[in-house]
């Protein structure tokens, strides 16, 4: 276990050292929210008696844990794959499963301190009041929605270069939190955009925390666990295929 603690503690001083990535990763959804939540807090959502403050809430959350995931895996893995990084660790005697462990926790950890911002923020500023219950289950929601993402990164960091890994993940994630409504509310999308939208696994997750504060919602609750559970499987069965390759060309 202190294999496991040590590698998580380093990974996390590493990652908060990077300033393009810890604060690029917290202010940006930040900024968002302020523009957006906290701009126009007071107008009632259409067809719906919640300001846009609570729900934008939830969706902005949701993107700031995608963004904390998708940067770890995606771009972290990417590059120490090129720099040789992931070799030396392969011919230590740390456990296989610690460096992938230690990046899930930390890029859980990232999303739960962009979370708390965004929740310091529509206390605050935003008027948003919630019993203490309903905070904690979509704080835990919110970070435990980063897991499928988690897997979708390192599906990405798997395969792409150092080099064009950024670009691999912001043409992933951009587009996709936009398509499932974590920037604007979902019935402003065009029509055409509102039916893609159930493949994308960002829309499952917009779901899911949009449920905890009672705003209506496409489909079940459980079906969206479910799809996204799927997409878990799915992104971790591709990074396999990665990682398997990587280690064929290592060892031959």
């Amino acid at each position: 276990m202190n294999a496991y603690w040590m590698e998580a503690k380093c990974e996390f001083l590493k990652t908060a050292r990077m300033r393009s990535y810890s604060v690029s990763t917290i202010l940006f959804p930040l900024m968002f929210y302020c523009f957006f939540g906290l701009a126009m807090g007071r107008q009632q959502m259409p067809g719906m008696a919640m300001p846009m403050a609570h729900y934008l809430l939830a969706t902005y959350g949701a993107f700031g844990v995608m963004g904390a995931a998708l940067y770890a895996f995606g771009v972290g893995i990417a590059v120490e794959r090129g720099l040789g990084w992931l070799e030396v660790k392969r011919a230590s005697p740390m456990p296989p499963a610690a460096y992938f462990l230690a990046k899930a926790a930390v890029s859980l950890a990232f999303g739960a301190i962009v979370i708390a911002l965004l929740f310091t923020l529509g206390a605050l500023f935003g008027g948003v009041r919630m019993p203490a219950a309903q905070w904690l289950l979509m704080g835990g929601t919110l970070v435990a929605g980063g897991l499928p993402f988690c897997a979708l990164g390192l599906a990405i960091g798997s395969f792409a270069g150092p080099n064009s890994a950024p670009a691999t993940v912001n043409m992933i994630y951009l587009p996709m939190a936009f398509c499932a409504g974590l920037w604007l509310p979902f019935e402003f999308l065009p029509k055409a955009i509102q039916q893609a939208a159930p493949f994308l696994p960002a829309y499952h997750f917009s779901q899911i925390a949009l449920s905890i504060l009672h705003a209506p919602v496409h489909g079940a609750v459980v079906g969206h666990v479910g799809a996204l559970a799927a997409f878990t499987a799915v992104f971790a069965g591709i990074a396999w295929i990665g990682q398997t390759r990587e280690r064929e060309k290592m060892y031959g």
